[in-house]
């Protein structure tokens, strides 16, 4: 099984807990990036192989010595989670030496329904739960997503607990970043939802991201409140997963921390600007109430793409219909009902 970009990954942790526990007599082996191994971490029955992009498995004669080396693990079938090119050539060189092969219908042609300006059919498409759930059904197996067994929440360790303190009842952790500009809560707005929960000093706030210049957005959210701490930079990747199954609350934009919270089973508020719930890109097991989508009354060719890529000209602002008010108030009724 072959996979990507963050989000995508964390989207079939889900689906493979689910799997494992009613299959236990069936092994799988994930094939992804090194960085992505502590997703899978003590998942029984699965074991992870680490696609070298950039040596052993580079290009065409590197998919080939992939797929050499995926051979000798008596691999029975071949389930490809991801359907791009590189995950294609495996699957069909799969499927030419007799073994069984499926892939994820991505939905192309319905998305681009839900996402043109005129004529667009505005409805919900399947979940990527539930377009995974089918793949495996195609090798004969049924996969129920309505028992899942999240993982228990990680024994913080004392270099965690040195950066975020003791003195805290409520944890709640802010994701402010995505990949595009057009998912991406304004700044300024988020300043004032971060400003209101500080106000209780029973919670402590927790930022999360990536990058120089990320880093440096963050501490100026941070600054002069003590219950916030940017944890971005701090701790390892490994660290960032144990200290997020630790939250109260998650909340992320349309992008991968929605989705690592969510397969550690943490409740998520997601914030969507150019993008949609009803693409199928909502974290697993959400209410649609915990979406906080732009409003489609005063713009109403949302959603303009299905990742947040294109830019729309007049539709910069979408997200500031999205009051931080309704932010806060979301975020408290939830802490309030754990």
């Amino acid at each position: 099984m072959r996979l990507s970009a963050m989000g995508d990954v964390a989207m079939t942790v889900p689906v493979l807990r689910a799997f494992v526990n009613q299959y236990p007599e069936v092994k799988i082996t994930v094939i992804s990036r090194p960085f992505f191994k502590p997703f899978f971490e003590g998942i029984p029955n699965l074991s992870f192989f680490a696609f070298d992009e950039k040596e052993r498995h580079k290009g065409f004669l590197g998919l080939l010595r992939l797929f050499q080396d995926l051979k000798g693990l008596e691999i029975d079938a071949f389930a490809d989670l991801h359907n791009v090119l590189r995950s294609k050539i495996i699957r069909n060189l799969f499927a030419l030496s007799g073994k069984k092969t499926t892939s994820v219908d991505k939905g192309r042609a319905e998305k681009k329904a839900l996402t043109q300006p005129e004529n667009k059919v505005f409805q919900q498409l399947p979940t990527m739960f539930e377009r995974h759930v089918k793949v495996f059904e195609q090798l004969g197996f049924n996969v129920d997503l309505s028992h899942v067994v999240f993982p228990e929440k990680a024994v913080l360790s004392p270099e965690i607990v040195a950066i975020i303190g003791t003195n805290h009842r409520k944890l709640i952790g802010i994701a402010p970043f995505a990949q595009y500009d057009s998912k991406v809560y304004p700044l300024d707005l988020m300043q004032q939802v971060i400003d209101k929960l500080a106000l209780d000093s029973t919670q402590t706030i927790l930022l999360f991201g990536g990058g120089k210049k990320e880093i440096e957005l963050l501490n100026s959210l941070a600054a002069n409140k003590d219950n916030v701490v940017v944890v971005a930079g701090k701790i390892k990747f490994q660290q960032e997963l144990q200290l997020i199954s630790n939250l109260d609350v998650m909340l992320s934009m349309d992008s991968g921390n929605a989705h690592i919270a969510a397969m550690l089973g943490v409740k998520v508020i997601t914030l969507w600007g150019a993008t949609h719930p009803y693409a199928g890109f909502s974290p697993f097991n959400q209410p649609m109430e915990n979406a906080l989508i732009s409003d489609r009354n005063q713009f109403p060719k949302l959603p303009t793409s299905v990742y947040g890529n294109k830019k729309v000209a007049g539709y910069e602002d979408a997200m500031r219909t999205i009051l931080p008010e309704t932010i806060v108030l979301k975020i408290n009724a939830l802490l309030l009902n754990h």
